[in-house]
């Protein structure tokens, strides 16, 4: 049961939390009915998200072998066959659909679309785009905007632009930080993470990743101030947010550059009692602004 959660990486599943960012935006959190649909949602992407993670490691198992962490995988290890990772994927995506099927409602056959896109994607880049320098990190930041996608459509609420770029952007900054980590550790043992490591450098991600902060604390400024967002809140106090957003992005670029641990975002978010207080002063603030 270790091992098979292992393979599953429920902790993995902390990323599939954007799909409560429209019912949060929008305004109906308290809403009991639309944050059940959220939930089911969550938990349908959740499995779908555990069953890509599963043919990941089937496909990468020769590759994870020379790996000082991911060595310790199940498969690479030994404690789990490919046939049982092959099993474990297929119950996984069978359980995604049920409970869409069972407990969504009207909206279930068009989240079983976009869940499924996700998962048919995600199943190209583990087979082939994943070894496709910057094709890689786009499948990556799709697959956050899908995520935000699903919470939409789960509770009816219609996404503006401003979610999905800052969905978009932010996750392009935490993807290219991933590979920035691959690169320090190509240079640091001679083992090739990926096979497309060698189309990676350090001075290439650090301008791509200046770029897109830069781009993304001015994006996030701009919805700030944007009119329409002010009167959507009913505050014209949104801006106080981003000084939140501005300290948690200077914060992972410390972390990344400085202290080199940019391996798994979800570990860091975990780990990093910083980092943490910057998100939890963010939501704090737009608890505030949205709900009081």
């Amino acid at each position: 049961m270790k091992n098979i959660l292992k393979i599953l990486r429920p902790q993995q599943w902390l990323k599939n939390g954007f799909v409560f960012l429209p019912l949060f935006f929008g305004g109906q959190l308290l809403h009991f009915d639309l944050l059940l649909q959220c939930v089911v949602a969550f938990f349908a992407f959740s499995f779908a998200a555990s069953a890509i993670y599963c043919l990941n490691d089937i496909c990468d198992v020769e590759m994870d072998k020379l790996h000082p962490e991911k060595s310790k995988r199940p498969i690479a290890s030994g404690a789990i066959s490919k046939q049982m990772a092959h099993a474990l994927m297929v119950a996984c995506v069978a359980v995604s659909m049920l409970l869409l099927f069972i407990f969504s409602g009207l909206a279930r056959f068009e989240l079983m679309a976009i869940i499924g896109f996700y998962f048919c994607m995600n199943v190209a880049y583990c087979l082939r785009l994943k070894h496709i320098a910057i094709i890689d990190v786009l499948i990556i930041a799709t697959g956050f905007v899908l995520r935000i996608c699903v919470g939409g459509v789960a509770t009816g609420i219609e996404l503006s632009e401003w979610i999905i770029i800052m969905t978009f952007l932010l996750a392009l900054f935490l993807a290219f930080a991933k590979r920035r980590d691959d690169v320090v550790l190509y240079e640091s043992t001679g083992v090739a993470p990926r096979t497309h490591t060698n189309r990676y450098n350090l001075d290439f991600l650090n301008q791509v990743m200046t770029i897109i902060s830069t781009i993304t604390i001015l994006a996030y400024i701009m919805y700030t101030l944007s009119p329409t967002v002010i009167e959507r809140f009913g505050s014209k106090h949104v801006y106080v947010t981003a000084i939140f957003v501005l300290t948690g992005i200077i914060r992972y670029l410390q972390i990344t550059i400085v202290d080199l641990k940019s391996g798994s975002p979800t570990k860091v978010l975990i780990r990093d009692r910083f980092l943490q207080a910057c998100i939890m002063g963010w939501v704090a603030s737009f608890l505030f602004i949205i709900y009081v």
